[in-house]
């Protein structure tokens, strides 16, 4: 198919890109009917071979996996929390956090809060999906003032909390861990049911560590319990290098994560499978604290502790590869615009280039980006594109009245409706109105309307106007669009996007040259 390109002039929104693909964007490549019915099997039958109790740790997100969604389309995001509701009456939830990461109110970047906020957020859902959250362990627990007072609010809420202390020479010494100076002094968690799922707000929160504690304590009371680990990435059923995995590393560049041959799975069963260098590294000092608690190692190899079974169900190697590739394009804007923000992440920036390089790819393979960027030459205002599902790209430039982005968002709701270029969907009185209440009003220095704002005036308009109605009636079909802005967004603006499931990429540059940035 020839590719097609045509520009439309648009009164108020200017200017809309329209340019068909001849890949759709959403080709499904995974199964996910497959996939719940694959790990819900694997991990009852880890936990039968342990003799009826396991000490799961869950690594990544429970809620909201938007990686995994995004590399394996198909995949739910909320899939892992579905696959516990098929184990709900086995299952028990602990949650772990770092007393470190209270302290320094350490943030979940991708949805702006801190890790002991998100496990309150947390426990609430799961709670109310009918999921049991048992207790929450502070880890590496040193009397740090504001874990202290976490605790005392949880215990307020009727929540069970436990304290696991610093072990010295952890994990490199398993004698004196696995002895009642190193994991005997820590709480033990009194627990009821046969799969206990260890998991966190973030990394680095001290889950394998909280699995191993609980099964010294269980030995010790003569029950029998065992340990497997739960990560959807790296998957180590497929080649080390393939799109998947590489993503992964892309997704990891700050934790300088490496995917790896597993050389003791290899060793041990001449097959060939992938993890990574964390897991790789402490693995002989796991098998020894294995040993120490129980006199033998169930496992021979990382990859024997994982019960992962996601790369049994893609469908569609094509669509994952691609979908990968896009993914670790968005990482790469994602890490230049932190490094401009925070002069830190120069390293990740480097790492996902070299990535890049090795799979061919550039900057310009991000459609919406290319066009974006190509558009940007011909203005001094910024613009910004959006690459709907069905692959036509629409764009929006700043005018006197709009962002970029809020054009771009009416020029698509008005393709995605039907509704002919020369319509405006909000009056200028409309937008004026709502400018003079920020700026009179709200004291806000910025006049131009948020993508939020909007919608609000849309949905307003919606009620008196009937293309402002079927505009408004598109605004679900964005979920998993690609949207690229030549200037770095406001906070609020990128929260909406995440919020809608649109996946954004910014160039890093501000609008203006000023030192502050909300």
């Amino acid at each position: 198919m020839n590719s097609i390109l045509r520009l439309l002039s648009v009164r108020g929104y200017p200017h809309q890109i329209l340019k068909k693909r001849e890949i759709i964007m959403n080709k499904v490549g995974f199964d996910n009917d497959k996939y719940l019915k694959l790990q819900s099997e694997k991990i009852r039958e880890r936990i039968n071979s342990f003799g009826g109790k396991l000490y799961m740790e869950f690594g990544g997100k429970l809620f909201d996996d938007f990686h995994a969604s995004r590399v394996l389309p198909g995949f739910e995001p909320d899939s892992k929390v579905r696959m516990l509701l098929k184990l709900k009456e086995q299952t028990e939830i602990i949650f772990a956090i770092n007393a470190a990461a209270i302290e320094q109110n350490k943030m979940r970047s991708d949805i702006g809060i801190t890790y002991d906020m998100d496990i309150l957020r947390l426990i609430d859902k799961l709670t109310e999906i009918g999921l049991y959250v048992g207790s929450v362990v502070i880890t590496q627990y040193n009397s740090q003032p504001s874990a202290d007072k976490f605790k005392a609010r949880l215990e307020n809420l009727g929540i069970k909390v436990y304290l696991h202390y610093p072990i010295a020479g952890y994990p490199s010494n398993p004698q004196f861990i696995v002895s009642e100076e190193g994991f005997g002094k820590n709480e033990y968690i009194e627990t009821s049911r046969s799969l206990i799922v260890v998991t966190a707000p973030g990394p680095g929160s001290g889950k394998m560590a909280t699995c191993l504690s609980q099964l010294y304590h269980e030995n010790k009371r003569g029950i029998k319990a065992g340990y497997a680990k739960y990560e959807t990435f790296p998957v180590w059923s497929i080649p080390l290098m393939h799109p998947v995995n590489l993503a992964y590393e892309a997704a990891t560049a700050d934790l300088n994560d490496v995917n790896m041959i597993d050389p003791w799975h290899l060793q041990a069963y001449g097959e060939t499978t992938v993890n990574y260098n964390r897991d790789v590294e402490v693995f002989p000092v796991l098998n020894a604290i294995f040993e120490q608690i129980s006199g033998s190692s169930p496992y021979k190899s990382p990859t024997d502790m994982g019960v992962n079974m996601v790369g049994f169900a893609i469908t569609d190697d094509d669509a994952v590869s691609e979908a990968s590739k896009q993914e670790i394009i968005r990482r790469y804007y994602a890490a230049l615009q932190k490094n401009k923000q925070t002069g830190t992440a120069l390293d990740e920036v480097k790492k996902i280039e070299m990535l890049l390089n090795r799979m061919g790819l550039t900057k310009n393979d991000r459609k919406a980006a290319k066009v974006v960027n190509d558009f940007a030459e011909n203005y001094d205002d910024p613009v910004a594109g959006i690459e709907l599902n069905n692959g036509t790209i629409v764009t929006g430039k700043t005018t006197e009245l709009l962002g970029a982005v809020c054009s771009m968002m009416l020029n698509a709701l008005k393709v995605l409706a039907g509704i002919d270029d020369s319509v405006l969907l909000l009056s200028k009185e409309v937008i004026q109105a709502i400018q003079n209440l920020k700026i009179k009003v709200m004291k806000n220095q910025n006049p131009r309307m948020h993508i939020d704002e909007v919608l609000v005036a849309l949905a307003v308009s919606a009620e008196t106007d009937d293309n402002a109605k079927k505009a408004l009636e598109q605004v679900s079909k964005l979920k998993g669009t690609q949207v690229h802005s030549a200037v770095i967004l406001s906070q609020e603006d990128m929260d909406i996007f995440r919020r809608l499931g649109v996946d954004l990429t910014c160039e890093p540059e501000y609008e203006s040259d000023k030192l502050y940035h909300k």
